[in-house]
């Protein structure tokens, strides 16, 4: 069992590319959509 099989990911293949690659894709979007929001609110004139 590798280390990636623990923790949150308690399933089968949590540790294969492809799994890591979707979640990682998920995770950073999230940030860069945050990320662009805030600065779109922040320096919203109006």
């Amino acid at each position: 069992m590798s280390d990636l099989d623990r923790g949150i990911m308690k399933f089968k293949g949590a540790d294969t590319p492809s799994a890591i690659a979707i979640s990682s894709i998920l995770i950073l979007g999230a940030i860069v959509l945050l990320l662009l929001w805030g600065l779109s609110t922040a320096y919203t004139v109006g």
